[in-house]
């Protein structure tokens, strides 16, 4: 049963891993400010997550998993909410989104 949970968890620690690398690609290569910020805030978002499950079947359950899935929770709820809001912000204040040439 050991290696199984470890194969489970070396599998979401390469995924999260694979979505953290796509986004840090998606930061450098997309054009303008807003689809930067949706690469960062999408992609970051679940390679955070994908990891931290990978930590916690890796764990085990006890209190040290408790803690990695409550801040899964809070990473889930304030890291859309802090790129939506930084994005707003930038269009209020003025900055234009990317158009095609």
């Amino acid at each position: 049963m050991e290696f199984w949970a470890n194969l489970l968890a070396g599998a979401f620690i390469v995924g999260g891993l694979f979505f953290m690398l796509v986004g840090s690609v998606g930061i450098v290569r997309l054009p303008d400010f807003y689809t930067r910020a949706h690469a960062a805030g999408k992609v970051d978002t679940l390679g955070i997550m994908l990891f931290i499950a990978g930590l916690i079947v890796y764990e085990g359950w006890t209190l040290v998993s408790a803690k990695l899935a409550l801040i899964s929770v809070f990473i889930a709820l304030t890291s859309p909410v802090a790129t939506h809001h930084m994005l707003r912000r930038a269009l209020a204040y003025g900055l234009k989104p990317w158009t095609r040439p």
